[in-house]
C-alpha cells in the first residue's frame, strides 16, 4: 500500500538544479517504483519481473516501455480516439535509449521476463524528460530485488555558447552546437548518442566525461536511496546458475574448433561463411547421433546450441586479436569495397546507390510543400517538421523470409541516427524534404550507408547541403588484455564484438554518433583511438562518393516542384486567402499551383509550389495583384468600369479601383463623359493622390496627355 510520505534522496545538476527520486508512494505493488521530479516534471517508473522463466527460455526478454500522459502537459490528445494509443517515434527512440543502457548489465543467465514502464506524469515544457527517463528506471531497479549490475543513470549534454551544459532548458538547445545523450554506469560510459554542429573529435570526449561526472552523483543519489529502503532493496534474487555440461562442451571443442578457426581465417563472404558455419555443426550433430543416438541429442539440444554459440564466438574473436585478419580478410582499419551512383531512378526528384561490401542502400528525395510537413504531437511540444527520413529494412537483405508490418523499434532508430546526422548539413530552403532508405542488401553498418546514400540523393537533386556527410560503424574486441579496434564492421563482428559505435560526420567534423559498449571499460584512451580511427575511414568514404557525385547538382531536377516565395504585409493574409478560402482556393485551381500562407514576425510569407514555371508566374502575379500597394505617381493600365456624370470609376492591377474625374480624363472640356468614353475603354492613369480619411484614390489619364498647343 502506497504510503502518505515517501522515501525521498535529492541532488543537484552542476548548475544548482535539483531534482528528487521518491519511492513509497505510488504503485507499491510493482517490485520496484519511484518517481523522478526535476521542476514541475514528474516520471512514474516501475519495473516487474518475472519469479520463473518459461521453458527452454533462450534470451533475456526484457521490455522498456516509455509513454508521455497528455494530461501531463494540460492537453487532451489530437487523435480521433481522444487518447493515448500506440507509442509515437519519438517515445520509441526514449524507449531504445533507456532499453540500450540498461539491458547489458543483466546476468547471461538471468531469463526471467522484466517489464519497465516509465510514464510522464507531469510535465513543463523547460524540462526535456528525455534526459531523466533512465535515470527513472534505474531507480526503480535500484528499489527492487532484482539482480543486476547498475545503477546507471542517463544525462544530456549540450555545448552552448562555448560550455558545456548538463540537461539544459529547452529553450536553450536551440543554439546548441553539440547536443549528446550520455548513460554510465560508476566506473563506466556505456552509451553515447547524439548530435553536433561538425564538432572535433576532442570535443565529443570532452562531452562525454563531462556527462560522466554528473552521472556519478545520480549513482550515488541511487544508492542512498536503495539503503534508506533497506532489506527490500538491498537484498537482491539469486541469479540462477550457467547449465554445465561438460561432457558435451569437451564434444563441441573436439569436434568443431578446429573447423571453426580454419573457417575465420579464410576470406569468406556473408553467405558462404554463414553456410560453411552451419554446416559444421550439422556434422557434428550427425556424428553425435551415430554415436549416441537420436534421444541423446535431443535431451542435449540446448547444449549443443549453447557450447557450439559459445565457442563460435570466442574462436572468431581470438582470431581476430591473434592474427589481426578479419573474416573477409581485411585488417582492421580497412574499409570494404565502396561503389556509388545517383540519378538512378529517373522519376525520382534524386537518388542514389551507395553499395559498400555486402550493405547496399537504395535511397530516393522527394520534395513537397508545406502542406507535406510532419505534426509531431506529444504532451509538452507539438510543431512541425519538414525533414523527414525513413528507414525500410526488408527481410530479403539478409535473405531471410519476414512479413512486412511496418517499421520497428530498430528501423525508427536507425532512421533518427541518419535523419539527425545529415539534418546538420541542411540549407535553408521552402521544401518539404522526403528521403527513404531501402536496405536491399546488408551485412552490417546499414544506418551508415543510409547516411551516405541520404546525403548523394540530397546532392543528386540539386538540394545545396553544406558538405556530404558519410558514416561508418566501428567496433571493438577487447580479451585478456589486447584489444583490436575494427573499422567498418560487419553484422557477424556487430554480433561477437564489445563495441557498436558509429559515427557520422563531413570533412570538418562529425554531425552525429551512437555508441553502444557490452562490456566494462573503455578506457578514454581507446576512444580516442576509436573515433581517429572512425576520422580516417570517414573521409575515405567520403572521396569515394565524390567519385559519383563531388558537390550538389546546380538545378533541381526538371520534374521537380519548384516553390518561389513571396512576402506581404499581414494585413493581406486574409484577403489573398478570402472568406474561407474562397481565394486561395480559386486561385490554386486555375494556376495549377499549391499555396501555403504563415504569419512570421509580422509578415505573409506565401510560398507557391508547381512544377511548371508559368503556373507559379500566374499565381504570383494575382498575389501581387491582390497586395499592391498602389503609391502617388504611380501609372498603370486600367478599365473604364462605370461611368458617372461627374467621372469615370476605373479598374487597375487586377483588383484596385478608383475614380478619374471628369475634369482628369482629358484637357479638353467634356460636358458628359459619354461624349469621349464608354464602359470597357482601356485608358493609362496615373495616380495624383490618395484621401486621407477614406483612403479613396484620385487618378487622372489628363496627366499622362501631352498638353495641346495653345492657338
Amino acid at each position: 500500500m502506497g504510503a502518505r510520505n515517501p522515501i525521498s534522496k535529492s541532488f543537484s545538476l552542476p548548475d544548482g538544479r535539483e531534482i528528487t527520486i521518491e519511492t513509497g508512494k505510488l504503485a507499491t505493488q510493482a517490485d520496484g517504483s519511484v518517481v523522478v521530479r526535476a521542476g514541475d516534471t514528474m516520471l512514474l517508473a516501475t519495473v516487474v519481473s518475472s519469479t520463473e522463466a518459461k521453458p527452454d527460455q533462450s534470451f533475456f526478454p526484457l521490455s522498456v516501455d516509455y509513454q508521455e500522459k497528455f494530461a501531463a502537459g494540460g492537453r487532451i490528445p489530437g487523435n480521433f480516439f481522444r487518447r493515448e494509443t500506440k507509442l509515437s517515434d519519438y517515445e520509441v527512440l526514449i524507449c531504445r535509449l533507456v532499453d540500450r543502457a540498461i539491458r547489458p548489465l543483466f546476468a547471461d543467465t538471468y531469463r526471467f521476463e522484466t517489464q519497465v514502464n516509465i510514464q510522464l506524469i507531469s510535465g513543463d515544457k523547460e524540462t526535456m524528460p528525455d534526459a531523466l527517463v533512465a535515470l527513472a528506471a534505474s531507480s526503480a531497479i535500484a528499489v527492487s530485488n532484482i539482480p543486476w549490475e547498475g545503477p546507471i543513470s542517463e544525462v544530456r549534454v549540450a555545448k552552448i555558447g562555448g560550455e558545456y551544459i548538463v540537461n539544459p532548458m529547452r529553450s536553450a538547445l536551440s543554439s546548441a552546437t553539440l547536443d549528446i545523450i550520455v548513460a554510465a554506469t560508476m566506473k563506466d560510459v556505456t552509451m553515447v548518442e547524439g548530435e553536433a554542429n561538425e564538432c572535433s573529435e576532442k570535443e565529443l570526449i570532452e562531452a562525454i566525461k563531462i556527462g560522466h561526472e554528473a552521472i556519478k552523483v545520480q549513482i550515488e543519489a541511487q544508492l542512498a536511496l536503495a539503503e534508506m529502503v533497506g532489506e527490500k532493496a538491498l537484498v537482491k534474487r539469486e541469479v540462477p546458475e550457467a547449465l554445465v555440461n561438460e561432457e558435451i562442451e569437451n564434444i563441441v571443442v573436439e569436434y568443431c574448433a578446429e573447423k571453426i578457426k580454419s573457417l575465420a581465417t579464410q576470406a569468406t563472404d556473408k553467405t558462404f561463411r554463414k553456410n560453411k558455419f552451419k554446416e559444421i555443426k550439422t556434422e557434428m550433430i550427425e556424428v553425435l547421433t551415430n554415436l549416441k543416438g537420436e534421444d541423446y541429442v535431443v535431451e542435449n539440444a540446448k547444449f549443443l546450441d549453447m557450447y557450439y554459440d559459445k565457442y563460435k564466438k570466442k574462436l572468431v574473436r581470438g582470431v581476430i586479436l591473434d592474427t589481426g585478419s578479419r573474416l573477409d580478410g581485411r585488417g582492421n582499419k580497412d574499409i570494404r569495397p565502396i561503389w556509388c551512383e545517383v540519378g538512378y531512378l529517373p522519376a525520382a526528384h534524386g537518388s542514389a546507390i551507395f553499395n559498400r561490401g555486402e550493405t547496399q542502400a537504395l535511397t530516393t528525395l522527394t520534395l513537397g510543400s508545406k502542406l507535406d510537413e510532419a505534426i509531431y504531437d506529444t504532451a509538452l511540444v507539438q510543431s512541425m517538421e519538414k525533414f523527414l527520413l525513413h528507414y525500410n529494412f526488408p527481410g530479403f537483405s539478409v535473405g531471410e523470409v519476414k512479413p512486412n508490418r511496418g517499421p520497428g523499434r530498430r528501423e525508427v532508430g536507425h532512421a533518427n541516427l541518419a535523419a539527425r546526422s545529415i539534418k546538420k548539413v541542411m540549407p535553408d530552403n521552402p521544401y518539404t524534404i522526403r528521403i527513404v532508405s531501402d536496405i536491399l542488401e546488408s551485412n552490417g553498418s546499414s544506418s551508415m550507408a543510409t547516411v551516405c546514400a541520404g546525403s548523394m540523393a540530397l546532392m543528386d537533386g540539386g538540394i545545396q547541403i553544406k558538405a556530404p556527410v558519410a558514416g561508418i560503424a566501428m567496433g571493438m574486441i577487447a580479451e585478456a588484455g589486447k584489444i583490436a579496434i575494427l573499422s567498418d564492421i560487419l553484422g557477424d563482428e556487430d554480433a561477437l564484438g564489445d563495441m557498436d559505435f558509429k559515427v557520422t560526420g563531413t570533412v570538418n567534423g562529425i554531425t552525429g554518433c551512437q555508441m553502444d559498449i557490452k562490456i566494462d571499460g573503455l578506457p578514454y584512451e581507446q576512444l580516442e583511438q576509436a573515433l581517429e580511427q572512425a576520422r580516417v575511414g570517414r573521409l575515405h568514404i567520403i572521396d569515394c562518393m565524390a567519385e559519383a557525385i563531388a558537390k550538389p547538382n546546380a538545378e533541381l531536377k526538371p520534374h521537380a516542384p519548384r516553390i518561389e516565395e513571396i512576402h506581404i504585409d499581414k494585413s493581406f493574409i486574409g484577403a489573398v486567402i478570402g472568406p474561407g478560402g474562397k481565394i486561395i482556393q480559386e486561385m490554386q485551381a486555375t494556376t495549377g499551383t499549391v499555396i501555403t500562407i504563415e504569419e512570421v514576425d509580422n509578415k505573409g510569407i506565401v510560398k507557391i509550389a508547381s512544377n511548371n514555371a508559368d503556373s507559379i508566374k500566374a499565381a504570383m502575379d494575382r498575389i501581387k495583384q491582390i497586395t499592391f500597394v498602389p503609391t502617388v505617381g504611380d501609372e498603370y493600365d486600367a478599365v473604364i468600369v462605370t461611368i458617372q456624370p461627374y467621372g469615370a470609376f476605373v479598374d487597375f492591377m487586377g483588383g484596385k479601383s478608383g475614380l478619374v474625374h471628369i475634369s482628369e480624363l482629358s484637357h479638353e472640356r467634356l460636358n458628359a463623359v459619354e461624349d469621349k468614353f464608354k464602359e470597357g475603354d482601356h485608358i493609362r492613369v496615373k495616380l495624383i493622390g490618395i484621401e486621407d480619411r477614406t483612403g479613396k484614390l484620385r487618378l487622372s489619364a489628363k496627366a499622362l496627355l501631352p498638353r495641346p498647343e495653345r492657338k
